[in-house]
């Protein structure tokens, strides 16, 4: 009974986000704000996580193909596909889900417990509409673009991992990079991203704005929020993948 009532509390809570703001520049601030804070706070971690996961990716695929038949352009196919397809949107948005998912939490369990929250509140502002929605769109809005910065630069560490290693040169790399190319993984990519910058923010936005306790239960509600994220994550990376790629 607790899960549906943990999920009934989170549709009310993303029900009662939609409503008219009561001061415009107000919401817009703090949307610009989230945007700084999830967008440009992330993008240190992410650039570092995707160059390696193109280079490992390479290294490993070089490894398990021994084949002399198979040529070695096919390496970079591979880690072009894998990359745009799991790496970048699933894995990144994983990390993400730590980095981002325990923020918000945290800062919203804190302003529950100092009862700024209630302040509000009392000062007649929807607090789910000016502290949760913009934090929503903000990921919706700088989450997928962390994801295109991700598989561009995986391919370019992959790229690089392979160069310097003498595995293959930049041209063959070039041509299997150019060969086969699907543009509906790319699209495949972005829903992902979209799907799961939505499960990351609303999810810890929703633990962190019914935090109850004291420090203890934020710190709680910052970890149960970001378990929670990223088994959201890979379910929805299933369901995702079953509908949309399966022939």
């Amino acid at each position: 009974m607790t899960l549906f009532t943990e999920f009934g509390r989170y549709l009310l809570m993303i029900k009662g986000m939609f409503s008219k703001p009561e001061n415009g520049k107000m919401y817009w601030k703090e949307f610009m704000h989230q945007c700084g804070e999830i967008g440009i706070g992330s993008l240190g971690i992410v650039v570092l996580i995707s160059f390696f996961i193109g280079a490992v990716s390479t290294l490993q695929t070089a490894y398990q193909l021994v084949s002399p038949i198979i040529p070695r352009s096919t390496i970079a196919q591979i880690v072009r596909d894998t990359i745009i397809l799991e790496f970048a949107p699933t894995l990144v948005c994983i990390v993400l889900a730590g980095v981002i998912g325990s923020k918000i939490a945290s800062e919203l369990g804190n302003m529950r417990v100092s009862e700024q929250i209630d302040a509000l509140e009392i000062m007649g502002i929807n607090t789910k509409t000016y502290l949760v929605l913009p934090k929503i769109v903000a990921a919706l809005l700088t989450i997928p673009m962390l994801i295109i910065i991700a598989g561009g630069l995986g391919i370019w560490g992959g790229r690089l991992a392979g160069t310097l290693s003498g595995i293959l040169s930049p041209q063959e790399f070039d041509t299997g990079l150019l060969n086969a190319f699907v543009p509906y993984n790319v699209f495949f990519a972005l829903i992902k991203a979209y799907v799961f910058a939505f499960i990351i923010s609303s999810i810890s936005a929703f633990y962190g704005y019914h935090v109850n306790g004291g420090a203890l239960e934020i710190g709680r509600a910052s970890t149960k929020s970001v378990v929670v994220s990223c088994i959201s994550i890979l379910f929805a990376d299933y369901i995702l993948s079953q509908l949309l790629l399966s022939n």
